[in-house]
């Protein structure tokens, strides 16, 4: 007997149920109820497929419908050679290669496209009610309606999750995450218009992209001033400043002892004790929070740079030792290779973390400029949708900057085990 999809069939009766469900001071609009059909539509037709077409392993060579394989299949399927059916002769050298994986691929692409075109679907029904003015707990047709595209839209992630992995698409391995990301921000809107939250506590996504497109050119100068003129210099002193003693440290032993529980300390000190002092130090423009990203990058670079360059394995030392290469010839031909994972990991964490401490420094006295500045203006005069767009501005570029640096780490480490795919 077939097994039924649990999720489809959770959004199947829920979808039923908020056409009878009242829905506040809205009604189905003629809009609204075709696309509702169409999502039950391809839900109703997502369940008469199966959830996983079976593998040649398991698809092929069984007698009687019963599961169990004669000791002539399964010698042929081990061996790898695909015997004519029963009753039939091979002709001489000719030997059958079933596709691999086909039938499972295309079974699971007809899926992914079923559930999407049935969740979006159904998210524009159900916006269209919001619009309406479907809203507060009156409107229970909604709420149920949502709940059950839930369900919906967990399949079709599922589904297209599983078709990158089958199919080996690159595009659809960065799409999976990117409509995660757009269903949560559907959800923060309908949640955030339909039961009236103040924009005070939790302005809607649409409010946020409003304020976003009204002050680009606002948000565009804090940028640069806040990742070009203040992070970027103190992530490359930072950064390099650490690697280079992790080298001396390695170089010269005895210096670990002193050096590291200094960089401890250093690292242990709060920035909001520190982001005072530089601006003391260094001015109130972007010198002194360059100094603080500095200082909260150095330690993370130094720690790696040393546990990297000790992680050569015992053999490749010897040899090295065999040749009698000078330090200079082993860590330029070998120890840098094998460093390279750590160095590159300590670089993508103090990506994050410069950017975080440069907004954080501009707190404590700045020019009329930057993300943090924005943030503490926008908070004094309630302007909450222009606080949250600066956040989203300053999310997406430390995500870009986390993902360069990645990208350019799986082009000079291609060879390490963590970026091998099982074919």
């Amino acid at each position: 007997m077939r097994r039924l999809d649990p999720l489809v069939t959770i959004f199947l009766p829920l979808g039923l149920a908020a056409l009878a469900l009242p829905l506040g001071a809205a009604r189905w609009s003629a809009g609204s109820l075709v696309l509702w059909l169409v999502a039950l539509t391809c839900a109703a037709v997502l369940l008469r497929i199966k959830q996983e077409s079976p593998s040649p392993l398991e698809g092929e060579g069984r007698e009687g419908g019963t599961g169990q394989r004669s000791p002539r299949q399964a010698i042929s399927i081990a061996s790898g050679i695909h015997p004519p059916p029963d009753g039939t002769r091979a002709s001489a050298g000719a030997v059958d290669l079933p596709l691999k994986g086909g039938g499972a691929t295309q079974a699971v692409a007809i899926a992914a496209l079923l559930a999407l075109t049935g969740s979006l679907a159904g998210a524009a029904a159900l916006y269209l009610l919001l619009a309406q003015g479907a809203a507060g707990i009156a409107a229970s047709g909604l709420w149920l309606g949502l709940l059950g595209l839930a369900c919906l839209v967990w399949r079709a992630l599922e589904r297209a999750s599983r078709l990158a992995d089958l199919a080996k698409i690159r595009v659809l391995d960065l799409a999976v995450p990117l409509l995660f990301g757009l269903w949560l921000l559907y959800l923060w809107q309908m949640l955030t218009e339909g039961f009236a939250v103040p924009e005070v506590l939790l302005p809607p996504p649409g409010r946020i992209a409003a304020a976003l497109a009204a002050e680009l050119p606002v948000l565009a100068d804090d940028f640069v001033q806040t990742f070009i003129r203040s992070m970027v210099p103190g992530y490359v002193i930072g950064c390099g400043a650490g690697f280079l003693t992790g080298v001396l440290v390695d170089r010269v032993p005895f210096l670990q002892r002193g050096l590291l529980p200094i960089g401890n300390l250093v690292s242990a000190l709060p920035i909001v004790g520190i982001a005072p002092i530089m601006v003391m130090w260094f001015g109130f423009d972007w010198p002194s929070k360059a100094a603080v990203v500095v200082v909260m990058t150095f330690f993370p670079m130094l720690v790696n740079t040393i546990a990297g360059l000790g992680a050569l394995g015992r053999i490749e030392r010897d040899l090295l030792r065999t040749y009698a290469a000078s330090y200079g010839q082993s860590l330029r031909l070998a120890r840098l290779q094998a460093a390279l994972p750590f160095i590159f990991n300590a670089l993508k964490v103090n990506s994050t973390l410069a950017l975080i401490g440069a907004i954080v420094a501009e707190f404590f006295g700045t020019p009329i400029h930057g993300m943090g500045f924005r943030i503490s203006a926008s908070v004094g005069r309630m302007d909450l949708p222009l606080v949250w767009a600066t956040i989203a501005v300053a999310a997406l570029t430390g995500s870009a900057a986390y993902g360069g640096i990645a990208l350019i780490e799986r082009r000079l480490t291609f060879w390490h085990p963590s970026f091998r795919r099982a074919s």
